[in-house]
């Protein structure tokens, strides 16, 4: 895997990861089981700077 984000992008993928995971914690909804899905997939692609969806269209935002 090689790094396609960069440092702005990861950190606005980490930040909104926990933005995610508080709003998932509020209440035992099962849209709640989605936005913490939804954040473990921004925190892990925020943390290794990978992001599978780019490989996949082409688009890398490291400079």
């Amino acid at each position: 895997m090689m790094v396609n984000e960069s440092t702005a992008d990861r950190v606005i993928r980490f930040i909104l990861a926990l933005v995610l995971f508080y709003f998932a914690f509020q209440s035992a909804s099962p849209w709640n089981w989605i936005l913490g899905i939804v954040g473990v997939v921004l925190l892990f692609t925020a943390v290794t700077g990978f992001c599978a969806l780019y490989k996949v269209l082409g688009i890398s935002t490291k400079k």
